[in-house]
């Protein structure tokens, strides 16, 4: 009885720690129109399953978006034409976004690791969200919820990575009421 009850104790700690742990930005603010060099944490597999590969859809208004490849793992880049040309600041003309990134490989469940994208960000305010497709050997996590707008982050159950933008006087702001 004594081993029936630790076991469930320690399988529903397991559960629970899954359940909690998220993919999420390793720097979760940045300003609007920048450029923006950004690592998702992904901090454990689906349960007991080693994670194969990571699908990050890129959201509407980032027109440039460029992954960094990993030792180890494959890369492909899903793209669709722009409604209209664009240029960058170095004069060059770009036709089409990302839309989505995907690494494919193998990450052991007990291990994390980060997937690392740069790109320029919208001109605008507020949250950004990614839906990120977590597949595993056995299992997929989506992690695609957004939260109803002024409601948490965390009050869904698999919430998409976000990014907020402000301005430097909003950061700091927001820096002071947390003190």
């Amino acid at each position: 009885m004594l081993r029936t009850l630790l076991f469930a104790g320690v399988f529903a700690l397991a559960v629970t720690s899954a359940a909690s742990a998220h993919i999420v930005f390793d720097q979760p603010q940045a300003l609007p129109n920048s450029y923006y060099a950004g690592f998702l944490r992904v901090s454990h597999g689906c349960f007991a399953s080693p994670t194969r590969s990571i699908r990050v859809e890129i959201p509407d208004g980032i027109d440039i978006a460029r992954p960094q490849p990993k030792p180890g793992w494959s890369l492909s880049v899903e793209h669709a034409r722009l409604a209209a040309p664009i240029r960058t600041e170095g004069g060059f003309e770009i036709t089409e976004r990302v839309t989505a990134i995907t690494w494919t490989g193998e990450l052991p469940a007990d291990q994390f690791d980060q997937f690392g994208i740069m790109m320029r960000l919208p001109d605008r305010d507020g949250p950004l969200y990614f839906r990120v497709t977590q597949t595993c050997a056995s299992g997929e996590q989506q992690w695609a919820d957004i939260p109803p707008e002024g409601t948490p982050w965390h009050s869904v159950p698999h919430p998409a990575p976000v990014i907020t933008l402000m301005t430097p006087e909003q950061h700091g702001a927001d820096d002071d009421h947390h003190h």
